[in-house]
């Protein structure tokens, strides 16, 4: 047997071998346990046309289910001589069962194989950034009720501008996560449609049931056409791509706040000393890494929707190598976030918060818009009341009590974190993740009868 799917008699140059698979070999160890279970949908799928008996269907499938487990444990491994992880697996099969393991490739091209992998493995990834998003959601909720009462100073241009508090400042990032959560289930919903069947992304002349498969793989829909589900090869990259990256810019923005806050200049927040690192010659220094690098990384994050657009853009219809490489920068981009998030949220839990911000007399300006309300509440014209405050500055007589007085939805005095509690429930509803647990619970639990 030849090393290569697609090998025949004529064995192509090393040189040329070692740049067409490039890091392939290792960028397939993440789509080793989603290959599987593609390969399990499509030969069920066989099965029921024709293709295979029910006795090949039952040993192909334990071994597979072998196969799987080895993935999962991160035991799965592709040899040094096999290309890529469609190779591997079949080859094992192979090994194990004979000539049987040489029928599941039936109908199947390594181009929809390839981007069925992608989609179960994108759609398990958007679980876990999900997850990691709604765990630094709690946190910042949970922050911002525990410290809705501390004041801080908002700021325009750098500038001290108006009053703040932290219960606004640790909403504001839930709050965010949620919209950036709305963008992500859209990209979801169009990763969730399946593209096996589409072959090489002109279909197959095997009566192929198209729709048990999606039924198997918990899909929500096909992707119909046979050439657009190719097309989609680079485009779901994309789209998953930009709600990563608006997860990361708010992360990132969270990051520098935090820094910021952090420096002794601002002291408006204190990182538990077990989150910060040392220096070599400052035996005072406590550094903020962790945000640090969650800033830069966060920041690389966002730049993952031009590369993909730049590896992929203004190619024609149909399958090429370039997509190849998109797998490089997209395949890692989950861990990279996760990570992220996991470090926002241990270190934001454990946070001390200033609580006595504005005992500094250099706070005080903040207040000139509470007073200019003030003399408007009791008749005098805005404009007028704005002169006024603006004079008392100037003879540096102003005063005021540091208290505000705001009602209204969102504001310091009513947070609406109620409210915005519910809008995540109801967006992490949507995803409806327990559709597809069920369908890959199912197809493995058909293994094991």
């Amino acid at each position: 047997m030849g090393n290569k799917l697609w090998e025949k008699t004529v064995q192509v140059n090393k040189e040329i071998e070692r740049f067409t698979v490039g890091r392939d070999r290792e960028m397939d160890l993440y789509l080793a346990a989603s290959d599987v279970l593609g390969s399990m949908a499509h030969i069920t799928m066989l099965e029921s046309i024709g293709l295979l008996t029910a006795d090949e269907l039952k040993v192909l499938l334990a071994e597979l289910h072998k196969i799987y487990d080895q993935a999962v444990a991160g035991n799965f491994h592709i040899e040094d001589d096999v290309e890529d992880v469609h190779s591997q697996v079949e080859f094992m099969l192979t090994r194990a069962l004979g000539d049987v393991g040489k029928k599941i490739h039936s109908g199947r091209s390594r181009n929809d194989q390839v981007l069925l992998d992608l989609k179960l493995f994108t759609r398990s990834q958007i679980q876990r950034v999900t997850e990691a998003v709604e765990e630094l959601f709690q946190v910042l909720i949970t922050q911002s009720e525990r410290y809705k009462d501390v004041l801080m100073p908002g700021y325009t241009h750098l500038q001290i501008a108006m009053p703040s508090s932290f219960g606004l400042w640790f909403g504001a990032y839930a709050e965010g996560l949620v919209d950036d959560l709305q963008l992500l289930q859209a990209a979801y919903k169009m990763v969730n449609r399946n593209p096996l069947g589409s072959a090489a992304g002109y279909g197959s002349s095997f009566p192929l049931n198209r729709t048990m498969t999606t039924r198997l793989l918990g899909f929500d829909s096909l992707d119909y056409n046979v050439v657009y589900a190719q097309m989609g090869r680079g485009k779901m990259e994309r789209n998953v791509a930009f709600a990563l990256a608006g997860i990361a810019g708010t992360v990132s923005k969270l990051a520098f706040d935090a820094c910021m806050f952090n420096s002794q200049n601002f002291g408006f927040v204190k990182l538990p000393d077990e989150c910060t690192t040392g220096s070599s010659i400052m035996p005072h220094k406590k550094n903020p890494d962790v945000f640090e690098l969650t800033r830069s990384k966060c920041n690389k994050l966002q730049s993952l929707p031009q590369q993909i657009v730049l590896m992929m853009n203004n190619l024609p219809t149909g399958y090429f190598r370039d997509y190849q490489l998109l797998k490089e920068v997209f395949l890692p981009a989950f861990d990279e976030l996760v990570d992220c998030l996991h470090m926002a949220a241990y270190t934001l839990s454990r946070v001390t918060v200033n609580e006595h911000i504005l005992d500094d007399p250099r706070y005080l300006p903040i207040f000139s818009v509470e007073r200019v309300n003030e003399l408007v509440l009791q008749g005098v014209p805005f404009r007028d009341a704005y002169k006024q405050v603006g004079l008392e500055f100037e003879r540096g007589e102003f005063t005021h009590s540091k208290e505000v007085h705001h009602t209204h939805e969102g504001s310091i005095g009513n947070l609406c974190n109620t409210e915005i509690q519910a809008l995540m429930n109801e967006v992490l509803a949507g995803f409806h993740f327990e559709k597809v647990e069920e369908a890959e619970r199912k197809l493995l639990d058909s293994a094991e009868k």
